[in-house]
């Protein structure tokens, strides 16, 4: 948190600086024109040279204002970026707010965990870990958090994260960058959907007109200037009409073209910055290296592509204005040519576009990894291993207070499957989320809570939070028996690591338990590595007959001073003691 509020101090008095001087600027930019216009009017009052001269003078030094104002405008808007960001982290780790997005668009009920581990939504993995601020690195991040990556991947991404994690400045610039771009899920599509609109060619005759046409216009106007003849005028007035009739006979072409683009040039601008920024960098990771390599392309650099476009956009928009459109494009078809130039363009990079918008998503996603990291310098990156071994020491869960987290030591070789008890309240829950929270954040080569970790990566199956669907006429106990079969299926396909809590909740006793045993069998017999936690102690004898497979682990509870004590640490055996009898006596319940 250090390093966060030293940075606090310094960006406070960075943005006061530049604030005073943009303040500067406006004030003098204002007087610069007033200035312009007072000269001009005394040189209409006295038709003395000097004065023009001196309403020249102001009005250039008006275009040097304006344009030093533009740029402190930008370094205002990106500092104060980066103090929110700052800002951010501190009221993070302080637990005052989560001030991140949370994901929740990008929710599935259906997915095998994403619902019962809390991966989008409120105070879920996802809000804890994202530091992106642009569509694509938002979904990127939700994609790797919904899988499993090879195991060469895994070990790419954590060599990645290894080296942002360290890259604290340039990681909170490009943050600062992101921020500021404002870019939605509708700018993205837009952007995707202009790149995957393939139009024909213009026709030969159109494109041979935008040259003649000009050409002719310009050619009237140097004959005037030359023969001062005025009926040079009456065909410069025709060949302008006929420029305008041209532009309307292409309309339909150029807004099809420009369709959903509202503001997009200002998006792709802000996308040429995050690329520049990745491409100027310096990496020593393979990965990094190999997405700043993909940005090279033509002999020229993405981020140079990328602002071309941003330009053609910006100049597209001239059609808006409607006394612009009209003089630009009577006199030489000034649209068309723009139009040519976007399609042009596209010709040439709308295959790599995607993959350069991808990249910047890219390296969000592995900025918050990064972030998570940097933040956490006792988490570890798990060894990764091909020999269905999982271990894990001081195991806890990410998302909880570190000053009161409790850690547990757990492996599942020689035994790959636990059968957990423990009385409510006992930490039987949290436990099974963090074994899954923490596979899901090992398999993308993220670090892990934990002291020490080995893991295989493994597809994780869970049936712990499951709900009612009145939308589908669905009750818990079929939407249950739906996930369990979701998850043999999974189970045909190879491994995978279980996560079962208190399943069969919806019938009787005697069936739940025969049901409950059955499924044990069943996913054993299919290599599942994993725990299922339940109440039933016959379910725990199960070990008896697959000892080389099952073993049997608990939390405990104690009553201290006629109070519940819950010490949440795990222990070899089947739980002892029971504490619903005794907080219903305690409350007065019986």
């Amino acid at each position: 948190m250090e390093k966060y509020l030293d940075k606090v101090a310094h960006y406070s008095n960075v943005y006061n600086a530049i604030n005073k001087r943009y303040n500067s600027i406006s004030v003098l930019r204002l007087l610069s024109i007033f200035l312009c216009l007072f000269m001009l009017f005394y040189y209409i009052k006295t038709a003395e040279s000097y004065f023009a001269v001196f309403a020249f003078l102001s009005f250039v030094g008006f275009l040097f204002l304006m344009r030093v104002h533009s740029k402190l405008s930008f370094k205002r808007e990106l500092t104060n970026a980066t103090l929110k960001i700052n800002n951010d982290e501190i009221s993070y780790l302080k637990r005052e707010k989560l001030p991140f997005e949370n994901g929740i668009e990008f929710n599935d009920f259906h997915h095998p965990y994403a619902y019962d581990l809390d991966i989008f939504g409120e105070h879920s993995l996802f809000q804890n870990l994202n530091r992106t601020k642009t569509f694509i690195g938002k979904k990127i991040l939700a994609t790797k958090l919904l899988g499993v990556s090879s195991n060469k991947e895994i070990l790419l991404n954590q060599e990645a994260v290894k080296e942002l994690a360290e890259k604290l400045d340039w990681r909170q610039d490009y943050e600062a960058l992101a921020a500021i771009s404002n870019d939605t899920k509708q700018s993205y599509d837009s952007l995707i959907y202009w790149n995957s609109f393939k139009n024909n060619a213009l026709p030969k005759v159109l494109i041979a007109l935008s040259i003649i046409l000009p050409t002719v216009f310009f050619g009237f106007v140097i004959a005037y200037f030359i023969t001062s003849k005025t009926i040079i005028l009456s065909y410069l007035t025709y060949v302008f009409i006929i420029n305008l009739a041209v532009l309307g006979s292409s309309m339909k072409r150029i807004q099809s073209e420009i369709a959903k683009a509202d503001n997009i040039d200002k998006i792709i601008k802000q996308y040429s910055l995050l690329v520049e920024k990745i491409e100027t960098e310096t990496f020593q990771s393979e990965k990094l290296k190999e997405l700043q390599r993909q940005l090279g392309f033509k002999n020229s650099s993405a981020s140079k592509h990328l602002k071309q476009l941003s330009e053609l956009f910006s100049r597209m928009d001239t059609i808006s204005n409607f006394v612009t459109a009209i003089v630009f494009n009577g006199t030489f078809l000034f649209n068309l040519h723009v139009l040519k130039a976007l399609l042009k363009w596209k010709e040439s990079y709308s295959e790599e576009l995607e993959k350069w918008v991808t990249i910047i998503g890219e390296f969000e996603a592995l900025n918050s990894l990064a972030n998570l990291s940097f933040n956490n310098a006792d988490f570890v990156f798990p060894e990764i291993n091909s020999d269905y071994k999982i271990g894990f020491e001081n195991l806890s869960h990410p998302m909880l207070n570190p000053n009161g987290r409790v850690g547990n030591d757990v492996d599942f070789y020689p035994q790959s499957f636990i059968i957990l008890t423990g009385s409510n309240m006992s930490g039987k829950s949290t436990f099974l989320r963090s074994l899954g929270i923490n596979m899901v954040l090992g398999g993308i080569g993220s670090v892990v809570c934990a002291s020490k970790a080995n893991i295989h990566p493994l597809p994780v199956l869970v049936s712990m939070r499951l709900s009612d669907s009145l939308a589908d006429s669905e009750s818990y106990f079929f939407a249950e028996i739906k996930r369990l079969k979701q998850i043999m299926d999974v189970l045909q396909d190879g491994p995978a690591f279980v996560l079962l809590d208190e399943i069969l909740r919806g019938t009787n006793s005697d069936d739940k338990r025969n049901g409950t045993i059955e499924v044990v069998k069943k996913i054993i017999a299919k290599k599942a590595i994993g725990a299922i936690a339940t109440h039933d102690i016959e379910v725990c004898l199960t070990t008896n007959e697959y000892p080389e497979t099952l073993t049997n682990k608990c939390f405990e509870v104690e009553i201290k001073n006629n109070e519940l004590h819950f010490d949440y640490k795990l222990r070899d055996g089947i739980c002892q003691n029971k504490s619903a009898t005794f907080l219903m006596q305690k409350m007065g319940v019986i």
